[in-house]
Formats: structure tokens, sequence, C-alpha cells
């Protein structure tokens, strides 16, 4: 059996050996090593499906949190849609196996790399939409992230570093945080950006992430641990940051759409 038919005998989808669904776990990786294997990479149904999750997610949303404003529900669906929220839903249908990657990607533990899996669950779900119909796509989406919709968490723990650390200087100094690339290495395809926040031209907090937007969230992080340790100020959250063993480790944006 195909590598995309039995995920989506796996998760019951009557979808059978769908190129789509093949096409949508294919990496660039892979492609790049084996240009003649693959009609494609995933990235064109990660658009469709980046659509089709947000707008499920929306709707969802939308019914189960009645009394929320449109900032609320913004924050809601930007913590399910960010890449830690949609890669959380990946490893609930354990996508990372089912990945055609190539051969370094893999080695360097590409099937647990959070980017990765996002993108990948946002294709499947395109490719899913396309063979199946959005309705019965949303249906799925839903029961994946059930417990994410119905949760009833305060905005302020749905909020990003970047957002936490901007709230936080604007409030206590009156400025933003600047943000400056230290470092860009690698190929095109698989850039590592480092880079470095200032606040008042002080330099808080250093991150590194496969994107600008990964390694800025990264140093927000950082910055407000800082902040955090000098002030005392327990009104500042801090979360769990990167491990240090994984510089591609991610946290989540704030926008609504990644």
């Amino acid at each position: 059996m195909r590598p995309a038919a039995a995920l989506a005998d796996r998760l019951g989808l009557p979808v059978g050996e769908s190129d789509l669904i093949e096409q949508a776990l294919v990496h660039t990786s892979w492609l790049h090593e084996h240009p003649d294997a693959a009609a494609g990479h995933n990235e064109r149904l990660e658009f469709l499906g980046d659509a089709v999750v947000n707008l499920a997610f929306s709707e969802a949303l939308f019914a189960a949190h009645p009394t929320d404003d449109e900032g609320m529900l913004s924050a809601r669906r930007a913590s399910i849609v960010s890449t830690v929220g949609l890669a959380r839903l990946a490893g609930r249908i354990d996508l990372g196996s089912a990945l055609f990657l190539g051969e370094g990607e893999a080695q360097r533990g590409g099937r647990r790399r959070p980017s990765i899996l996002a993108s990948a669950f946002e294709a499947l779900a395109g490719a899913l939409c396309l063979e199946l119909g959005y309705d019965l796509t949303r249906e799925w989406l839903f029961e994946i992230a059930a417990a994410e919709i119905s949760l009833d968490a305060p905005l302020a723990s749905l909020k990003s570093p970047k957002s936490r650390l901007q709230e936080y200087t604007q409030r206590r100094t009156g400025s933003r945080p600047e943000y400056h690339v230290v470092d860009a290495t690698g190929p095109d395809h698989e850039k590592l950006f480092r880079i470095e926040v200032l606040v008042d031209g002080r330099p808080l907090g250093v991150g590194i992430g496969p994107s600008r937007r990964v390694a800025e969230t990264a140093a927000a992080q950082r910055a407000l641990e800082t902040l955090r340790a000098e002030a005392g100020d327990r009104t500042i959250r801090a979360e769990p940051p990167p491990r240090a063993e994984d510089p591609r480790a991610e946290d989540p944006p704030s926008e609504a759409a990644r």
C-alpha cells in the first residue's frame, strides 16, 4: 500500500490511492533529491490548506464562543493555526512518520520539526478539500482540534511572546522592540536566522530559527525572561524557551494567520 493510502486508511478517510494526498506528504527536500519521483512538492497544497484551516477554525470558534469579540476570536484562532498549534495537530495523527523527506532533513529530525509538520498538515487539509470537499474536511478538522476549539482560555495566555513584549515595553517606556538580523546561513530552502531584539537600543535577547518570524519569536521570549529577571515582574508570563539543542524549535505567532 502506498504511504498516502496507508495514511488515509489509518485516519479513516475515504480517499484511497490519492495522488493529491501523496503530494501533500512530499517535502521540498525529498523532491530536490528525487526530482523525477513525484509530480511536485506540497507547497501549492499548503497554500490552499492555509485558507481551509483558517476558515474552518474561524467557523468553529465563532460558534463555540458566542460572547467573544473579534480580537478574542482572532487570538484563539492564532493559537490553533500557528506553527506550533498546527504541529500539535499533526502530531496527533502521527503525520511526521508518513512524510517524504530528504535524507539530510530526516537525519536532522525533520519529522519532528514544527515548521515541516505544520506545513504538511495544511497541505493535507488542502488535498482533502479537493478530494472530499470542504464540508467533510471541515468536520475532520473539527474532530482533531476539538480540545483547542472548546478551550476557554484567557486572552493573555493566547498571546505570543512578540505581542507580550511589545505591550510590556510600550506600557513601561513607550517604545517598541526592534528586531535585527545578526546572521542568516544556509541555502535558500534551509535558511537559519539569528535575530537580536533591542528595546531602547539595549539588546535583550537573541533567537534562532528557520524563518525571521520564528527567530524573532524566540528572541522576544528571551527578552521577556531578561526583563522578568531584572524587574521581578510576575505579570510577564514566562514560557518554556525552545530547547538549546534544537535551534529550530518554534513558538506560536500572535498573528491570526501564519
